[in-house]
């Protein structure tokens, strides 16, 4: 059950008890490459990220579903690290023990993407522009090379190759995730057997490119930033929390920010100074603040930049792109999605092969965050679709 909400970046600040179930118990791993080669043909050496898993893997290795996470998310799609942790990651509700993704029957894994903008979260453990470049002893930065959906899938398949899994049951992911999934199903259409694109699409347009742009706007806007090389010098953090704060609005539907946030109404002190700000945004702010401490500024323009390059198939043409993939697909925006649009789902399933695909939405007053904290309402359609 929801029980305190934390507004989130593109789904970023969200918490919410579990049920009466026992949530697993999971360890962060680490997986490393010596050298990455990115899509535009600049080495990371070394790259590491990492990752969890949830159940047990076959004989024959045939049971492996892959969990690509959101924009602010982690690996951390389920369970809890320690019994006493607060909360579980943020699909336990759907994956566990007899729950529609069910550990019983499939081995799950999530795997952080590069420049994970929960940078001092103590359990992400994934190369960015805040690590520190072996070359020069001091954090990348913006020598950092920009990175693309591509990018992460290929990571992630590095380190499914060193698992031996070369086929997987499904891959499913929200938001920026379902940029990941798509990709897979596209890159490795021989590879992916199902394919569950939540709250997303398999393209940006300019209209949400430029959304994304006001994300970025304000860390590069802050003085703090010093274009990028502040980490000897602290967070842009009022750049930070503010892109933090325009964030958490889009990914929320009008419902439920009003429900959260202070009426206009009751403020009076607008009515007499110019520059006193309205309740509602002094709230939005202090809650961003809280989140962004835990992120890094430079990742955030980076997990932007490689949301904002998408397209499914990384070229030209996504429409033709989507004729490669193989994989049964099932479609679930949400039906409140003022960020990636239900026609941005629509549009992508519709120049998919006839019969293919499969498509539903996720009720609710949330909006695009009703991908996490909703998801429960769909869970028996996806608990169909992977049998």
């Amino acid at each position: 059950m929801l029980k305190t909400f934390f507004v989130t970046l593109t789904l970023l600040l969200f918490s919410w008890q579990l049920s009466a179930t026992d949530s697993l118990l999971v360890t962060k791993q680490a997986f490393e490459i010596a050298e990455f080669r990115t899509q535009n043909g600049q080495a990371i050496s070394p790259v590491r990220v990492g990752w969890e898993a949830y159940g047990t893997l076959n004989a024959d290795k045939s049971n492996v579903i892959l969990i690509t996470h959101f924009f602010s998310g982690t690996s951390h799609a389920a369970g809890k690290y320690q019994p006493d942790d607060a909360i579980a990651g943020y699909w336990d509700a759907i994956i566990g023990p007899g729950k529609a993704i069910d550990t019983n029957k499939f081995y799950v894994i999530s795997v952080d993407t590069l420049v994970n903008a929960n940078v001092y979260d103590p359990n992400v453990i994934t190369t960015g522009p805040a690590t520190i470049n072996p070359a020069t002893g001091k954090p990348w930065g913006l020598s950092f090379p920009v990175v693309t959906i591509a990018d992460f899938v290929e990571v992630q398949r590095q380190l499914l190759d060193s698992l031996g899994i070369d086929k997987l049951h499904a891959v499913i992911g929200a938001s920026m995730g379902s940029f990941q999934a798509i990709e897979w199903a596209v890159r490795y259409p021989d590879r992916v057997q199902r394919l569950i694109p939540v709250i997303g699409s398999a393209y940006l347009d300019a209209w949400a490119a430029v959304r994304l742009e006001r994300w970025a706007y304000p860390i590069k806007q802050d003085p703090a930033w010093r274009n990028g090389d502040y980490y000897d010098h602290g967070q842009p953090l009022q750049g930070l929390k503010t892109a933090v704060a325009y964030i958490t609005q889009d990914a929320l539907y009008p419902t439920a920010f009003n429900a959260r946030f202070g009426s206009p109404t009751a403020d009076k002190a607008p009515h007499n100074d110019i520059l006193a700000p309205f309740t509602a945004w002094q709230q939005l702010l202090a809650q961003a603040e809280q989140r962004a401490r835990l992120q890094d500024a430079n990742h955030i323009l980076y997990l932007v930049r490689a949301s904002q390059l998408f397209r499914a198939g990384m070229g030209d043409n996504w429409q033709e792109a989507l004729g490669r993939v193989k994989a049964k697909t099932l479609f679930l925006p949400a039906s409140g999605d003022q960020l990636l649009l239900p026609t941005m789902s629509k549009q992508s399933a519709a120049v998919m092969p006839e019969g293919q695909v499969s498509y539903a939405e996720i009720p609710g007053d949330w909006g695009h965050l009703d991908g996490v904290v909703n998801i429960s309402a769909v869970a028996d359609k996806i608990a169909a679709f992977l049998q």
